[in-house]
């Protein structure tokens, strides 16, 4: 694997923030077309997409920190050190906090919520595959053991220094997993955009199939964390169950709309 593109003395490129930034770049042009496309200023959609990016950050870190507290609170130096710096945080938390972020602006610049949303939800999907082959390559979120023929074995010591996966062991590519659904849920939300739809329904497909991608592929991913209330689901599996329950309502309201018409 390799987690640092070229490093000069103490200072790395790490692959996967430069993948991120890929990931982030694609979905803000992809999202500009769209938005063109349904009549919106593109100009206001893609800097509401530099605010949510920043947002993203913010609350990927954030949730980090309340998963991990334990550890932050007998290491808080750690809290700005290089490598929390580096670390991608967990992406609910970032998720979360850009839809709040994103609801304020699109109301502060008077952009309608739904087609708005509608917009981003391909490039949401597109960022979120290029960024997971980043994931891959520095070897974080990585599976369980595995005793299939596609099994990937991380030999590299620095992707273990910097992210604790475990060497010479076949797991489950669960990064690959994720990243191939996602490419999955970028095409259907991609092809269904172009198709004749109410305001609000793209990004409920969206949240459906990306938030069941990720549901179903924690099984197979190594957990630090204890689960939280049982039942054998990590924090990301409850999470994921919030936003299909989100995204099934998101879905059903056009449908309600035109009952009560």
């Amino acid at each position: 694997m390799l987690p640092k593109i070229f490093q000069v003395g103490d200072f790395f490129l790490p692959t996967y923030g430069v993948m991120v930034a890929l990931g982030f770049l694609a979905a803000l042009w992809l999202t500009g077309r769209l938005a063109r496309k349904s009549g919106i200023n593109p100009d206001k959609v893609t800097n509401l997409g530099v605010y949510v990016a920043l947002a993203g950050l913010v609350g990927a870190k954030l949730l980090m920190f309340v998963v991990d507290f334990d550890y932050y609170r007998k290491n808080p130096s750690e809290i700005v050190s290089i490598s929390t710096l580096q670390a991608g945080g967990i992406f609910y938390g970032g998720l979360m906090l850009a839809l709040a972020a994103g609801f304020f602006f699109m109301r502060r610049d008077r952009l309608p919520v739904a087609k708005t949303l509608d917009c981003f939800a391909p490039g949401l999907a597109l960022g979120q595959a290029i960024g997971r082959l980043g994931c891959f390559a520095a070897g974080c979120c990585w599976g369980t053991e595995c005793d299939r023929s596609w099994a990937v074995t991380f030999r590299n010591p620095e992707a273990n220094r910097l992210t604790g996966v475990q060497l010479m062991v076949p797991l489950h590519p669960t990064q690959i997993y994720e990243a191939i659904l996602y490419i999955l849920v970028f095409a259907i939300t991609y092809w269904r955009f172009h198709k004749q739809h109410t305001p609000g329904v793209i990004m409920g497909w969206y949240l459906v199939l990306a938030a069941t991608s990720r549901f179903v592929v924690e099984f197979f991913r190594f957990h630090q964390q204890p689960n939280p209330f049982g039942w054998g689901l990590s924090n990301s599996q409850w999470i994921a169950a919030a936003l299909i329950v989100l995204g099934v309502w998101m879905l059903a309201r056009p449908r309600q709309a035109s009952k009560a018409a």
